[in-house]
């Protein structure tokens, strides 16, 4: 232990290594027990899912999400305020699929995330790292006919956090998607290829099955890049069967 209680790097990679390895299945979503994790132990549910008589009742009761607001510039990031926002500005666009590969088209895609310095436009977000005036990191957009969506934003800062000596995030970016029913949300989270901060990550680790732990990254693609504009990065999401995109375990704990 060190940081009074706080547990070391070392520590947390062992315990990493140590629940990889204990893996014996193909585990497709993040372990909501993660001990690396350490907010995990403590926010996951410990008794069984409590059965709902009536599902409908839920769809009555729940907010209602539609899509009738999306305006076409929401899905620019960096067209939000009057002028530009600093930082490395790229294109994220991909396909959103059911499990047999089927388009899943209509769907509302939101993305919330850091600025270029690793800090989010939040109260709660102490970190000291700039604001930025023109970039406040939300955009939404709904997938076209092929399930395709598309963002144009600013790539994210990695940012420290304190779950354990020395923790940072790796560069991320927030997706939440919308079936045809409230209770059908997907949370999950875009990672960027070659980050050097995956192996010390709890968040990410938490998806102990390397295969989906790799469905989580994007896949930088020059055909995507526009002269003088932006980078392109790939990234598909599958909403459910033995390919699924994960889940956010930031969420599901």
């Amino acid at each position: 232990m060190a940081g009074g209680g706080i547990p070391s790097q070392e520590r947390i990679t062992a315990e990493i290594a140590a629940a990889h390895g204990s893996a014996v299945k193909p585990e497709h979503h993040p372990r909501r027990d993660f001990a690396p994790y350490r907010s995990s132990v403590l926010r996951h549910p410990h008794q069984a899912l409590v059965p709902v008589g009536d599902p409908d009742a839920a769809e009555r009761t729940v907010p209602v999400l539609g899509t009738r607001e999306v305006r076409a510039g929401d899905a620019d990031l960096t067209r939000q305020h009057p002028g530009e926002p600093l930082g490395e500005r790229i294109t994220v666009t991909g396909r959103v699929l059911d499990r047999a590969g089927r388009p899943v088209r209509g769907q509302l895609v939101e993305v919330w995330q850091a600025n270029a310095a690793g800090r989010y436009a939040h109260e709660r977000d102490r970190h000291p790292a700039p604001l930025d005036p023109n970039f406040t990191g939300a955009g939404r957009c709904r997938t076209d006919d092929e399930g395709r969506y598309a963002f144009t934003t600013i790539r994210p800062g990695a940012y420290p956090w304190r779950n354990h000596v020395n923790a940072w995030r790796p560069a991320h970016i927030h997706f939440s998607l919308f079936g045809t029913a409230f209770a059908q949300r997907l949370v999950t989270q875009m990672y960027f290829p070659g980050d050097p901060l995956f192996p010390y990550d709890p968040i990410l680790q938490a998806v102990v099955d390397p295969a989906a732990r790799a469905r989580l990254v994007a896949a930088y693609d020059h055909a995507l890049s526009r002269p003088e504009w932006s980078l392109g990065y790939r990234w598909d999401i599958v909403l459910d069967g033995p390919a699924a995109t994960p889940p956010d375990p930031e969420e599901t704990s």
